[in-house]
């Protein structure tokens, strides 16, 4: 958020950079960020009353507001929903955005847990496809010598790249080679770790050693671990990203600012 402060004291006040502000403040959801976030939207609904944008962000976070600790937030829902209905045409972006999420925040625990539920499917599915993209990276000898060459591989503001790039660095070494192991046989180590699993478990309760067995589940450590890299991978390289976004946005603020004195 530090860049877009940057611009509203270069560029002064606008719309678009309140509303940026805004969403990094809801982003943090706490309860101090809520509330800059609303003086956020506020502010530039002052200069922009009919800013479909701003109007739908405030919605979304009026959603999201505890009726009981904030009522005035909560109590705002309607009207900023009247007033999109009346500015957004059917059938657009804003329209249909505001509509899913009022369609969110009335949703019930069976709601919930279909969210959930496709939540984990999506994640195993972007988690294979960055284990099959790592596999490929690897025995093609993407890595080169080290972690440093694998950060290297990636400098821009592609979230896949950073990915692969962070993945590669957390995966490279000989400790992490039987992590490595695993992901190129991901599915297979999937199947045979849960049979593994639950032989042992049988084992050990058919054969009187213990009554209750859960020895077996350690099992999964291993692929858990692996797992774990992705995950950790993922988070890292939208952290470098958003880095690289300020980064680039505290230049631009900058040159701007010089060309500016320069002309003053």
């Amino acid at each position: 958020m530090t860049w877009i402060l940057s611009w509203l004291k270069v560029l002064g006040p606008a719309a678009v950079l309140y509303r940026w502000l805004g969403q990094g403040h809801a982003a943090e959801d706490e309860d101090d960020h809520d509330a800059a976030a609303e003086r956020a939207y506020r502010q530039g609904l002052a200069l922009a009353p009919d800013d479909l944008g701003l109007l739908v962000c405030y919605l979304e976070l009026c959603l999201r507001a505890d009726a009981f600790d904030h009522p005035g937030r909560a109590g705002r829902v309607a009207p900023l929903r009247a007033r999109i209905d009346e500015l957004a045409p059917a059938g657009s972006a804003e329209r249909q955005r505001a509509d899913d999420a009022l369609g969110w925040a009335n949703r019930g625990y069976w709601d919930d847990l279909a969210a959930a539920a496709g939540s984990g499917e999506l994640w195993q599915a972007e988690a294979a496809e960055l284990s099959e993209r790592v596999t490929g990276a690897l025995r093609g000898g993407s890595t080169g010598t080290g972690p440093a060459t694998a950060t290297a591989t990636v400098s821009g503001e592609d979230v896949r790249q950073a990915e692969l790039a962070a993945a590669l660095e957390l995966l490279t070494g000989r400790a992490n080679a039987p992590l490595r192991f695993l992901l190129a046989h991901r599915t297979a180590a999937y199947v045979l770790t849960c049979l593994a699993a639950l032989g042992v478990n049988q084992l050990l309760v058919s054969t009187g050693v213990v009554t209750f067995s859960p020895w077996g589940w350690l099992l999964w450590l291993p692929l858990l671990a692996a797992e774990g890299k992705l995950r950790a991978a993922r988070r890292l390289a939208r952290e470098r990203v958003v880095a690289r976004i300020e980064e680039r946005h505290a230049r631009e603020a900058k040159t701007q600012a010089e060309a500016e004195s320069l002309k003053g």
